[in-house]
């Protein structure tokens, strides 16, 4: 069999297997949005799968009533914390990459162990800190926490990004009387697009899905999203058609990202390894 007519014969089926994947990862997004559309006597462990019989909109509206002011929070929360770490995160990479310094490599893998810290392991002593700066509580102070927590990661993929930068480049700029800042800013800036879009979108998901920070630094009005989720079943009587609708609606934000922005999240990881 010739090599083309077996890529005809092979394309099918891969095309196949790739939808029955996509099919089998969309299940619990398909279960989440019939059950939000059911009516609260329809929810039934045994019809799980069954299409709703009417279509109730009110479930996301009384879920969307509830979620709304702590979505806020979320988005109070992600974007400092995405935006303040991967800035911290390019200025490191930076410096490890192309101004190397004396136990620049020992301090680099000490830092880099900060991503192998449990999160339960530091919660009591996170929380006597964060109380000694009068934090706790408030947004500011998760900020904070996540800003800390992502310098390891977002340092790890600035500096595999910047080991590809030609040092020829600096070497010129150097010569054009370019110091630390200057060579930053006008060189190595504007070539750390896919990096920084990499470091973001990677950021914005680990702060937008963080419960436990979230639930034991954050109080009811500054519950982000995540938090207020999981509060949002009754005492007495779930309302699983309202929580579905609510948790469909939380994961939206993350989807959305992923979808619209997922090819250059791709591209940006790809740079990062062919370069590093």
């Amino acid at each position: 069999m010739k090599p083309r007519q077996a890529r005809r014969l092979t394309r099918p089926i891969l095309y196949l297997m790739l939808v029955a994947m996509a099919i089998f990862y969309l299940l619990p997004v398909y279960v989440l949005l019939i059950t939000g559309l059911k009516s609260f006597a329809e929810v039934d462990l045994q019809r799980m799968w069954a299409l709703p019989t009417g279509i109730h909109f009110e479930n996301f509206v009384q879920a969307y009533d509830k979620l709304a002011p702590h979505l806020a929070n979320s988005l109070r929360l992600v974007i400092p914390a995405a935006l303040i770490s991967s800035m911290i995160g390019s200025l490191n990479g930076y410096v490890f990459a192309k101004w190397k310094f004396r136990y620049s490599n020992l301090i680099f893998a000490l830092l880099l162990f900060g991503m192998f810290i449990p999160y339960q392991a530091v919660i009591i002593p996170l929380v006597q800190f964060m109380e000694r700066l009068g934090l706790r509580g408030s947004i500011t102070g998760l900020v904070l926490v996540h800003v800390i927590y992502g310098i390891a990661i977002t340092t790890l993929i600035f500096r595999n990004y910047y080991a590809g930068v030609p040092t020829e480049v600096l070497e010129a700029g150097r010569m054009d009387g370019a110091g630390f800042w200057g060579l930053y800013r006008y060189l190595v800036f504007p070539l750390s697009i896919p990096a920084f879009v990499v470091v973001l979108i990677w950021q914005f998901t680990q702060a937008y899905n963080d419960f436990l920070f979230a639930v034991v630094l954050t109080g009811n009005r500054t519950w982000p999203v995540t938090v207020a989720l999981n509060n949002l079943a009754g005492s007495q009587i779930v309302q699983w058609n309202v929580q579905m609708a609510g948790a469909l609606m939380t994961a939206l934000p993350t989807l959305l990202v992923y979808i619209l922005l997922g090819r250059y999240f791709l591209r940006g990881l790809m740079a990062g390894a062919l370069k590093g």
